[in-house]
């Protein structure tokens, strides 16, 4: 199957509204199953727990499963698309604010399912890791 011939995710801005905008999601690098992504999460994105701001979980899912979709993104034939069937997130520490590096990759490409995996960075330590299946669908 020949790689998709379209931009890259975050190389240009999808139109408004846009979950890409309002989270203020960077694209670092994608291409050949792999994806990248930064986002400076906030304390609007945060539970505030005695030991400080704690970044929702469901944010730092959502990161994950946005660098594995962009991985997977690389590998689709022009005439493909996608949808995540499964998502499994394990947390490994509290996110913090401050920016948050997601890499996602490609660990098996099949005819209809893909296999992708991610870790979530912070300072340079693991804080999650994920792990999903995307199914494979013709775009036509």
């Amino acid at each position: 199957m020949s790689p998709r011939a379209r931009k890259p995710w975050g190389e240009a801005p999808p139109p408004d509204p846009h979950v890409w905008n309002t989270l203020g999601y960077r694209g670092v690098e994608q291409a050949d199953g792999r994806a990248v992504l930064e986002w400076d999460a906030t304390p609007e994105y945060c539970f505030h727990a005695p030991s400080g701001p704690i970044v929702h979980g469901g944010m730092v899912a959502a990161l994950l499963d946005t660098a594995m979709g962009g991985a997977c993104w690389t590998l689709m034939a022009e005439d493909e698309d996608f949808l995540t069937a499964d998502l499994r997130t394990e947390f490994h520490r509290s996110a913090r604010p401050g920016t948050l590096r997601a890499e996602g990759r490609v660990v098996q490409r099949n005819r209809r399912v893909v296999f992708c995996a991610a870790e979530l960075y912070q300072d340079g330590e693991l804080v999650a890791s994920a792990r999903c299946t995307q199914i494979v669908r013709s775009a036509l």
